[in-house]
């Protein structure tokens, strides 16, 4: 069974509070204590009770343990201000360098649009030229991927459609659809108009190709 943190707070009670006080405090002084010479580490401790009253504790002397400390943090302050700088440093010359790529993006950017182009000398525009077809192709190619694609999804999708229709006909007692012939061509029958309008001479025969509707 897993039980919930505790949360701690104050002890309202003075009395309460001063007893806890003086245990903890012995504690924590024996502990102090137990790391500096099980461990050979440096221990310095200062309490002050809430009455204003100090309890210390040292391995060795807390004033030079303090002083240690002090140059200790003294020395990580200096490098934590010299890093900001570096790194500050490092930023600006790679926004500038971001800088000018972007530039350089702009001017093929436009020149690929026919823009800019006065500057350019013949090798140049040739390699644009260049770069533009292999664009182009590129383009072609993907463009005839999706088509293709596309195609086989619509036969496909014929497929399916022409077999559900088979089912259901089937279902229905009716026979089968037959493939339609693609492609076929339209016959044209010629029929003959005789001319009405008043004239001397034979009547003219004029031939006019109507589609069939058969």
């Amino acid at each position: 069974m897993v039980r919930g943190k505790t949360q701690m707070k104050r002890i309202e009670n003075a009395a309460s509070r001063q007893v806890t006080f003086s245990k903890r405090r012995s504690g924590l002084l024996k502990k102090a204590f137990e790391l500096s010479v099980l461990c050979d580490a440096e221990v310095a401790l200062i309490i002050f009770s809430p009455r204003g009253k100090v309890f210390e504790f040292s391995s060795s002397s807390i004033n030079k343990t303090i002083e240690r400390y002090q140059s200790k943090a003294k020395g990580l302050g200096i490098s934590k201000r010299g890093a900001p700088e570096n790194e500050q440093h490092h930023l600006e010359g790679e926004t500038v360098d971001l800088a000018k790529k972007i530039e350089l993006l702009e001017v093929s950017k436009r020149r690929l649009l026919g823009e800019c182009l006065d500057s350019c000398s013949i090798e140049e525009l040739q390699q644009i030229e260049n770069e533009l077809e292999q664009s182009l192709s590129n383009i072609r190619i993907q463009k005839n991927h999706l088509c293709k694609g596309h195609i086989e999804r619509l036969k496909e999708q014929e497929r399916i459609l022409g077999e559900e229709n088979a089912k259901l006909r089937g279902k229905c007692g009716l026979q089968p659809l037959q493939p339609s012939t693609k492609h076929q061509s339209v016959p044209y029958v010629e029929i003959s108009e005789v001319e009405t309008e008043l004239f001397i001479g034979p009547p003219e025969r004029r031939t006019v190709r109507y589609l069939s509707e058969t």
